[in-house]
């Protein structure tokens, strides 16, 4: 940083309660008022470089002592005193930090080259032009405090004149940048790195307020020089600079006109950082985006920017990961500790922009493979979310139900997020239970997956019968493909039929249990070989399939409650009582015929 030094006798100003005096033999001749500040000097060093104190000690008349009010001199007392020293001759440091208050108070007060020949406006002006524009840091700085004075900086050029400054740097080629810079990434030392990144100026400008800030970056796009993830590296530097971290924990809540002020200030750099985000897909990250959703659901920011974030988060969703999901709950009424709100709505958003698509989204094969990846990414967030003991499962079913069937070629990952659900939540009651398990297709789980699913005490009745259901059809089909050719088989050997003990044996007779113990699964026998095959007045799978399913569920509805108070286990169900009398007569006409 530069500095320009002029005056050379010593500081002799002193305060005493409210007043500021410089000592002298002489008496002091007058008085400047300045807001709560009186300063008694003297007209002889002031007058002849103050055009404005001759006009108003003029129009004064001849009084010895003359009271002046200067109570809108831009820089204030502070700046007022920097201007008196000059003229006292008095040794005083001009830098970045406090050039544009003294230029502004020194154009108020008219110290310019009509009234003396190389007064003090002239002085900082060369200062300005050939010390502070010329270098990077200056430049931001001088620009940062023009924030104080705004309007004064306007109307004397200097704002303008710093950020043309700041922006012929920024477009310089990195491999001709020769100034200092601030760079503080993660694992970057300039030691080992000779080159230039090409994103050095963003740290350097996120000092600036959010309107400076606003106007470089509006300057740097008019250029059309820097490509969409410039920008959006700067937009992300400052947010990560000014804006609270909600990733982490819940921010702490300090006394209500101090919060209310945080979010206001908040509110109002977060909705500038959404409005400058450049529009081209990547020019900043999706768990940025899903970072600003966050804070903005924190502040409290309006809908529109709240819906921008939720659409452009959504086109980018399938590159995000479950660390980039997972955000606190702010509010506290909630118990559960994950904001899954957050993610259904950015899911929902998605498919309905996945619906709209042209051919049909099924046979787009881009926007298939994208809606899979984003799958198997709900189905890695639901995991976690599902060890959080305090989350309701209607949170849950939300989300795993706003994921639509072709999303899912599998469910083995939603059948693992269910299973965790299920023992971190072992007081569910049973119709929360089918909630749960509404959306899980047994027919989309791996063989592996279907073992285990038949030996979980933790599902729900129904559910594990649709696997043991679909397991028996699958290995009746499979067993009808590897039989040999009618012709082959000898009228002494027919295909043995479906026996009584079988038909109780598939609707979950004593003999299977649902149990760790179990290590067969009914249907894979010999004897139901020919199952498929028969015609001879017996019911097709399918058909005994949804009647069991059917008395199954009537059983649950009439008499589950019963036998769930008498504190009955699953396992001791006593499948006499669930075959109706019909079907118990069924299977034995069938087995007459047989004889």
């Amino acid at each position: 940083m530069k500095f320009m030094k002029l005056g050379s006798r010593p500081d002799t100003f002193y305060t005493e309660e409210a007043t500021r005096t410089m000592v002298s033999d002489l008496p002091s001749d007058i008085i400047v008022q300045i807001n709560d500040v009186s300063y008694l000097l003297h007209k002889f060093p002031l007058l002849p470089k103050c055009g404005l104190l001759q006009r108003l000690c003029s129009d004064a008349g001849n009084s010895e002592n003359v009271t002046i009010e200067l109570h809108d001199l831009p820089g204030g007392e502070d700046a007022f005193e920097v201007c008196a020293k000059y003229c006292y001759g008095i040794t005083i440091d001009i830098s970045a930090h406090n050039f544009v208050s003294a230029f502004c108070a020194a154009k108020f007060l008219r110290m310019t080259e009509s009234v003396e020949k190389g007064n003090f406006v002239v002085k900082l002006e060369a200062f300005f032009m050939s010390c502070i524009l010329e270098g990077w840091k200056d430049s931001v700085i001088a620009l940062q405090s023009t924030s104080k004075l705004p309007e004064w900086s306007e109307t004397y050029g200097i704002t303008r004149k710093c950020i043309d400054s700041i922006v012929e740097k920024i477009l310089t080629p990195p491999a001709k940048v020769t100034w200092s810079y601030t760079y503080t990434r993660p694992g970057y030392s300039k030691k080992h790195h000779h080159s230039v990144p090409k994103d050095w100026w963003t740290e350097d400008l996120s000092d600036l307020d959010i309107d400076l800030f606003r106007c470089m970056i509006t300057a740097i796009r008019s250029t059309y020089m820097l490509p969409p993830q410039l920008i959006g590296e700067a937009l992300h530097v400052y947010a990560c600079r000014w804006l609270p971290n909600t990733t982490k924990s819940r921010p702490i809540e300090s006394s209500v006109p101090q919060a209310e002020d945080f979010k206001d200030k908040n509110r109002r750099i977060l909705e500038v950082v959404v409005s400058m985000i450049p529009g081209d897909r990547g020019s900043v990250s999706v768990g940025f985006l899903l970072r600003l959703l966050s804070i903005a659901n924190y502040v409290g920011a309006s809908p529109v920017t709240k819906t921008e974030l939720i659409r452009r988060s959504s086109l980018q969703f399938e590159d995000a990961t479950v660390t980039d999901l997972l955000f606190p709950l702010h509010s506290t009424s909630e118990a559960h500790s994950y904001d899954i709100d957050l993610v259904v709505a950015v899911l929902e958003s998605l498919v309905v922009l996945w619906r709209r698509q042209s051919p049909s989204p099924a046979e787009n094969s881009h926007f298939l493979g994208s809606i899979i990846k984003v799958g198997k990414l709900i189905d890695s967030y639901l995991e976690v979310v599902a060890k959080d003991a305090n989350m309701p499962v209607s949170k849950l079913v939300s989300l795993a139900e706003a994921l639509p069937d072709i999303a899912r070629p599998e469910h083995d990952a939603l059948y693992k997020a269910i299973n965790i659900y299920l023992k971190e939540h072992p007081d569910l009651n049973k119709g929360d239970k089918k909630r749960l398990c509404r959306s899980l297709d047994c027919q989309k789980l791996s063989p592996v997956v279907r073992a285990h699913a038949v030996k979980n005490e933790r599902l729900p009745l129904r559910t594990v019968v649709q696997v043991l259901f679909f397991e028996q059809e699958r290995g009746s089909k499979e067993t009808t493909r590897k039989l040999p050719p009618p012709e082959l088989i000898s009228k002494g050997k027919q295909a043995p039929t479906v026996r009584e003990d079988q038909y109780k044996q598939l609707k979950l007779g004593s003999d299977e249990k649902f149990s760790r113990g179990r290590t067969a699964i009914p249907g894979t026998g010999d004897k139901d070989q020919h199952k498929s095959k028969k015609s001879d007045g017996k019911l097709p799978v399918a058909l005994e399939r949804k009647l069991v399913i059917g008395e199954i569920e009537e059983v649950e509805s009439e008499k589950g409650k019963e036998i769930r108070e008498e504190g009955m286990p699953r396992s001791k169900l006593d499948p006499k009582k669930i075959i109706p009398k019909g079907s118990r007569s069924d299977h034995s006409r069938d087995k007459g015929r047989d004889r």
